[in-house]
């Protein structure tokens, strides 16, 4: 479950998200190895992987938190079932995913954010979707379907809802492949349905859409159009998957930052509407170099680490 085979330049990273059943709370956590959106990494010249790595742990909602701290390789600690960086860790017992949490946010409300999240598939699925051509960039939907438990040292934020769990693994940078992409997860009455689309840098277009039943099953289905909705506070563009004559539109505000957003969005897929967890990126502006500081203010860098 855990690649550790991260080569130089390379990245992993293992995603999980969750929406409280009320929808007023939500959560990300994400372990990287090589991680594609720190500073530090980047200027390191992304030799070696493994001594950019962290756990990243976002809560949306009231007394919402964002953690996330770029260690050093003596925080790193894996095995196929197991990542721990530092003091977080995450563990695969052979039924649910176990997330042990203890990290400080980031300004502007410094605090501890600890506790346990446990994801319960309600099945692996065995899909591996490249997302370039030559295999630099492969996709691993885990557990589309899933239930979270969220218990947190902090009022309201004992919680249970639907959630998610991924990995992305890639041997070159992002933003040296892609310009753009957008990603969705979505809920159904049959499992979840999954689009992935991404604009390449040679020219091509990534399209998938795939639903999962609560088997595991994938299937590739028909795709509806892509359908624009209302850009970020920054500006971002954004854009799902939506039957013709319907238009997206954001439920609840997650991560939103000048090159990326997190949201909960509603769609409408084949006549069903939908309430999942949707991404935008684009590597244009990730790229630009006066992003870099910016981004450094909120991933500070930890070098040494001892237990």
């Amino acid at each position: 479950m855990f690649n550790l085979d991260v080569p130089a330049g390379g990245y992993a990273w293992w995603y999980i998200d969750g929406v409280s059943d009320c929808g007023t709370r939500a959560v990300s956590v994400i372990g990287f190895i090589g991680s594609v959106f720190s500073p530090w990494y980047h200027w390191s010249g992304r030799g070696n992987p493994a001594d950019n790595c962290c756990i990243n742990v976002a809560t949306y909602g009231v007394g919402g938190r964002f953690a996330m701290t770029d260690r050093g390789e003596t925080a790193l600690e894996a095995t196929p079932d197991m990542l721990r960086v530092g003091p977080s860790s995450m563990y695969w017992n052979g039924a649910e995913l176990v997330i042990d949490i203890d990290e400080v946010s980031s300004l502007p409300l410094i605090s501890r954010v600890r506790g346990q999240i446990t994801v319960t598939p309600e099945a692996i699925t065995n899909v591996e979707l490249p997302l370039t051509r030559d295999g630099a960039h492969v996709w691993r939907p885990f557990a589309p379907s899933s239930r979270i438990n969220v218990d947190l040292e902090a009022k309201g934020w004992q919680w249970s809802g639907h959630g998610y769990f991924d990995a992305n693994f890639g041997t070159r940078p992002l933003e040296q492949d892609f310009s753009y992409w957008t990603w969705g997860r979505y809920p159904t009455r049959d499992g979840a349905t999954c689009f992935y689309d991404a604009t390449r840098r040679d020219g091509t277009a990534l399209e998938a859409a795939i639903a999962f039943d609560r088997a595991g099953d994938a299937s590739l289905i028909a795709s509806p159009p892509r359908t624009a909705f209302k850009r970020t506070l920054w500006a971002l563009r954004r854009e799902t998957r939506a039957d013709a004559g319907t238009i997206p539109r954001q439920i609840k505000a997650m991560l939103d930052a000048p090159f990326y957003s997190r949201s909960v969005v509603e769609t409408t897929v084949n006549g069903e509407t939908l309430q999942g967890v949707h991404e935008a990126l684009d590597l244009d502006r990730y790229k630009q170099p006066l992003l870099k500081p910016m981004l450094a203010v909120r991933v500070p860098r930890r070098r040494s680490w001892q237990a």
